[in-house]
């Protein structure tokens, strides 16, 4: 089978690269060219930029698209109406974001209405607009390849390479030892998926044939932060000692979720990204490795990484230091 992949050289791009090629499919790369790590010898790499300099797709035929890269509706809209002709179906990856999350339940599924922009002409990719923008991305790509897409709903994807180190922080903080801060309940529940899992998949869709809208996360049994926490402990031999700290005390030392604390979202905000159903998506064959592995694997690629890395997610150690000993001063 003959594959593009719009991107190609970062994170989910660079594992679907592999996973298609490991599979024996003949893959194409259209990326602007930014990024030191090429492709294998093996991938075509054409370069350009989606934003008005598509010629090198012109005058090509695949089997299928795979679009990592699409943040702008227009920009989607402009590489799905070009490749239409070219291509037998569209993959596109959206995100759990796009879910309008004020109306969400628990365990929500694909039919639940998207988030809206109240101007729906902007262009600017923020945190309170990449989901609606994902969402109108997607109608982009249904609406150019009617009956032909692919729409594809991850949640938080981690594993090596990963750039925002949301997940990584985990691993390396509790390699490191000592105590170290704990978010909310060890209950609370938690769902992400490893990155070579979601490619691996998204291949399988291409191969299938499939069409449809699917959220992609997992695990798929109920994972919790402690489970992850103690699993970072284990794999990497830690004497990390976990204080766990209720949510009112993080939010009352202003504590930023997600980011600050990765995989942290209190609860008192309501439902969130680690209710989603994946019903669908298992129906179609997601699979997922062991956590253990996950995590092992994210260590080795973290050891790699200079010393003197500007992290993007975690706490300062300064700043988790401060905390301990607010919590300790309270109990």
């Amino acid at each position: 089978m003959k594959i593009l992949i719009l991107g190609g050289t970062v994170f989910l791009g660079r594992h679907l690269v592999d996973a298609a090629c490991a599979r024996g499919h003949a893959v194409t790369i259209f990326t602007r060219g930014q990024h030191e790590a090429g492709p294998a010898p093996e991938v075509e790499w054409l370069r350009g930029n989606r934003d008005g300099d598509l010629g090198a797709l012109v005058g090509r035929q695949w089997d299928v698209a795979i679009d990592t890269s699409g943040y702008v509706p227009r920009v989607v809209r402009d590489s799905a109406r070009l490749l239409a002709p070219a291509v037998g179906r569209y993959l596109f990856v959206s995100s759990v974001s796009a879910y309008d999350e004020a109306r969400l339940r628990p365990g929500f599924d694909e039919e639940y209405p998207l988030a809206t922009l109240g101007d729906p002409t902007t262009e600017e990719v923020t945190g309170a607009t990449y989901g609606a923008l994902k969402g109108l991305c997607e109608r982009a790509a249904e609406e150019a390849l009617p009956g032909r897409a692919v729409i594809i709903r991850p949640g938080l994807i981690v594993g090596p390479y990963d750039p925002s180190d949301r997940f990584t922080y985990w691993p390396h903080r509790i390699a490191r030892g000592g105590m170290v801060l704990a978010p909310g309940r060890p209950e609370a529940p938690v769902q992400f998926i490893d990155v070579r899992d979601l490619a691996a998949w998204i291949v399988r869709l291409a191969e299938a044939g499939t069409v449809g809208t699917f959220n992609a996360t997992g695990p798929a049994n109920p994972l919790t932060m402690a489970m992850v926490l103690e699993t970072c402990r284990a794999v990497s031999g830690s004497d990390a000692e976990l204080v766990w700290m209720d949510e009112a005390f993080l939010l009352g030392q202003g504590v930023g979720p997600w980011i600050e604390v990765p995989l942290w979202v209190p609860e008192a905000e309501g439902v969130n990204v680690s209710a989603v159903s994946i019903s669908r998506a298992l129906a179609a064959g997601l699979t997922f490795r062991p956590l253990a592995e996950t995590v092992r694997d994210t260590l080795a690629w973290d050891a790699t990484r200079p010393a003197d890395q500007a992290w993007r997610a975690g706490l300062p150690p300064d700043r988790e230091h401060e905390l301990l000993a607010a919590w300790a001063s309270q109990h």
